[in-house]
C-alpha cells in the first residue's frame, strides 16, 4: 500500500464557505492525498462532504475529534465527528479553550499530522492553527475570496485567491 501525504484543512466550525470548501474538497479527492480535519461542522463538514462524494478517490477522511471539556475528556463534543469522516481519531483534547491554547487544543495534532495546510475563513482557533504552521514550519497556504480578507497572513503563508493557485501550492509542496 502506497503511503499517501495528508492534507488538513483548517477553518471556521461554524460557517462553511461552500463556495470555498466544496471545490477544496474535490480538488483534494482528485489527488492522493488523505484529507485532515477537526472533524467538525462549518469548514470542516463542507470539504469532508465534496471530499468524501468522490467515490473514485485515493485518499480518506480523517479527523481528530475533540473531547467534550478538559474535565470530560472521554465525552466527544456533540456534533462530533460529521458524518463524512471516516476516520475518526479520538483525543482527550478540545477544540479550543483560550487560556490553554499552548498544549490542550487538538490544533497541534492537526497541524502535526499535515504535511501541508489550506486554510480557510475562520475565526480564533483557525488564526492559532496558522501560527501553528509558522512555529512548526509546516507549508501552508490562505484560501480566501480576496486579499483584504487575509488580515495579515504570516509571509510564510501563501495566499491563493483561487482554486488553480491552491492545486500548484499543493502539487509543489507535496510533489505530486
Amino acid at each position: 500500500m502506497k503511503k499517501l501525504p495528508i492534507v488538513g484543512v483548517m477553518g471556521s466550525g461554524e460557517h462553511p464557505h461552500e463556495d470555498l470548501a466544496k471545490p477544496l474538497g474535490a480538488l483534494l479527492a482528485s489527488l492522493p492525498v488523505h484529507l485532515l480535519t477537526g472533524a467538525g461542522q462549518g469548514v470542516m463538514g463542507a470539504v469532508s462532504r465534496a471530499f468524501a462524494s468522490v467515490k473514485e478517490r485515493a485518499g480518506l477522511s480523517i479527523g481528530v475529534v475533540p473531547a467534550e471539556s478538559l474535565d470530560h475528556p472521554t465525552r466527544r463534543r456533540p456534533g462530533y465527528p460529521n458524518a463524512h469522516v471516516e476516520i475518526p481519531i479520538f483525543t482527550h483534547l478540545v477544540a479550543k479553550q483560550p487560556n490553554h491554547w499552548d498544549g490542550l487544543t487538538r490544533n497541534h495534532i492537526n497541524i502535526l499530522t499535515a504535511n501541508a495546510v489550506v486554510v480557510l475563513p475562520g475565526s480564533v482557533g483557525t488564526a492559532h492553527e496558522v501560527e501553528l504552521c509558522v512555529r512548526y514550519g509546516r507549508p501552508a497556504a490562505a484560501y480566501f475570496h480576496t486579499a483584504d480578507e487575509m488580515n495579515a497572513m504570516p509571509e510564510t503563508v501563501r495566499v491563493c485567491l483561487d482554486i488553480a493557485e491552491v492545486e500548484a501550492f499543493l502539487r509543489a509542496t507535496l510533489k505530486l
